[in-house]
């Protein structure tokens, strides 16, 4: 076997765009260039979207025992059969929902078992999700648990911004609660250790307010800023890093596009959310930091609505897997 990194590639819920993104993606040479990409999943589900495209690519079936090695013009998938041949396009399905959580349940347990070296994961839907028995917010939450990780943090990152989140995928109100300082600095800490993991040299960091204005001085709501932010500001600068903040959300984010800060802490979900997806869903990448092992998504979600009819847009799949490759240990 070569030493190009193994990228175990999960379907996510296959009532989506997942298994057509992923079927796009390998038509391109560049990856297998690059990597040896596993696609973890439905077999049946890979031939159906590569039928859709009319693509002349074959799909080969794996197992535990197969040599992970593989070769442009062929799509490997380590076949789970969980899904009808005739599952339903663009519908909330718990047999898609419980297939998803198992693809990603296998993807983990073939990394912490030294057969991959990075995941990849395409959409899931939340709902499907919860329909098939699996009680989480989605695809972090999962990694973390099955991982015994208890500092994460979701990451966004696409070629001018990145974004790293205190908080994700819970109500604002629920959001502001569970802020404080000990979550922000070691939200901090991971956004330096990730940057400078990647080569960044004493990572510039920008840190969102809560409050409209970063509360401008007590103007705007109560104190959250001083409260829940500023000592692990503080405690963060006396340990060298190079953070700045709280800042006013609205400007932060223009200026660390134009390049005055390597990344910005977002305080919640929308918050980091909404600047990068502005910037285009064909250049984002999810990416999960604090893990064990690496993980790349795409940045957008199962897309329903054309979900079955070609018309998905495979280049923020084709990013994350870049950024797999990129960060994937060396062998």
């Amino acid at each position: 076997m070569s030493n190009k990194p193994i990228v175990g590639i999960t379907m996510g819920d296959a009532s989506g765009v997942g298994p057509e993104i992923i079927v796009k993606s390998l038509q391109s040479k560049h990856v297998y260039e690059q990597s040896h990409p596993i696609v973890i999943g439905d077999a049946k589900m890979l031939k159906r979207a590569a039928e859709l495209l009319n693509t002349e690519l074959t799909i080969k079936e794996v197992d535990g025992d197969s040599d992970f090695t593989t070769n442009f013009g062929e799509i490997a998938c380590y076949d789970l059969d969980l899904l009808p041949g005739d599952l339903p396009f663009g519908q909330v399905s718990s047999e898609a929902g419980n297939a998803a959580f198992e693809y990603l349940r296998t993807a983990i347990e073939l990394a912490n078992n030294g057969r991959i070296d990075a995941i990849c994961t395409a959409p899931l839907n939340k709902e499907a999700l919860h329909k098939g028995g699996h009680i989480y917010p989605g695809h972090t939450e999962i990694l973390a648990e099955l991982t015994g990780t208890k500092d994460f943090s979701m990451m966004l990152s696409s070629p001018k911004l990145k974004v790293i989140h205190v908080t994700t995928h819970v109500g604002l109100s629920d959001a502001i609660n569970m802020i404080n300082p000990e979550r922000v600095y070691k939200v901090i800490r991971l956004a330096h250790e990730t940057l400078t993991n990647a080569g960044v040299d004493q990572p510039k960091i920008g840190v969102c307010g809560i409050n409209p204005h970063a509360g401008e001085n007590g103007l705007f709501g109560y104190g959250e800023e001083e409260e829940k932010i500023i000592p692990a500001i503080d405690r963060a600068t006396e340990e060298g890093l190079n953070v700045e903040g709280p800042l006013p959300a609205d400007t932060l984010f223009f200026r660390a596009q134009r390049g005055d800060f390597d990344i910005v802490l977002a305080m919640y979900h929308d918050q980091g959310h909404g600047p990068i997806k502005v910037l285009g869903l064909e250049a984002g990448v999810n990416i999960t930091v604090g893990l064990p092992i690496i993980r790349t998504s795409v940045d957008h979600g199962t897309a329903f609505d054309i979900a079955g009819t070609g018309k998905a847009d495979e280049r923020s799949m084709l990013e994350a897997l870049r950024q797999a490759i990129e960060l994937a240990p060396e062998k």
